[in-house]
């Protein structure tokens, strides 16, 4: 225990200014810490036989700091899927009523071309029309299709990107 408690001291102000140099936050470094110090006492017999105690002290924080960081970004992740999901979901929803209610030559042009990949040469061949014909309708239904989606599914946008959505309610009309 000796060991421990000598290496301990002679470590601690150390990896504190090392893990202050990572984190930036005093609290968070008081935590690491105080992990690190209850695995070494934890394992303190295999710590007393072990010969460089500063270079396995380091390793154990940077290890910490590294399993403290992934379980953020995890975290992280979960609660911006969450975030991101229930625009999309309401979105899903909203589109499909939206787009029947497009005219069906606007509704044709963004169902093929872009819901189903079509390329816009393709569509004009098909349809009889030049392609600089087609370019204009679908600027055109592209445009009715986003001003449809802002009266009618509470759509938001910021610039080109679509940032929230929310079905109104028959009452909100």
């Amino acid at each position: 225990m000796d060991c421990l408690m000598n290496a301990w001291q002679e470590n601690e102000l150390p990896l504190r200014k090392w893990l202050l140099s990572k984190t930036g936050e005093p609290s968070r470094v008081d935590d690491l810490l105080q992990d690190l110090f209850i695995k070494a006492l934890q394992d303190k017999e295999r710590y007393c036989r072990i010969e460089d105690a500063k270079s396995w002290l380091f390793k154990m924080a940077k290890n910490s700091l590294i399993d403290q960081h992934r379980k953020s970004l995890l975290e992280m992740g979960e609660i911006a899927e969450e975030n991101i999901n229930a625009p999309i979901v309401n979105l899903q929803h909203c589109l499909k009523k939206v787009l029947l209610e497009l005219d069906d030559d606007d509704r044709h042009i963004i169902d093929s071309c872009d819901m189903n990949g079509m390329q816009q040469a393709e569509f004009a061949s098909l349809n009889g029309l030049s392609l600089s014909a087609t370019k204009s309708r679908i600027q055109r239904a592209r445009s009715k299709l986003r001003d449809q989606l802002v009266s009618s599914c509470a759509v938001k946008f910021e610039g080109e990107t679509i940032c929230c959505s929310k079905a109104k309610q028959s009452n909100d009309i």
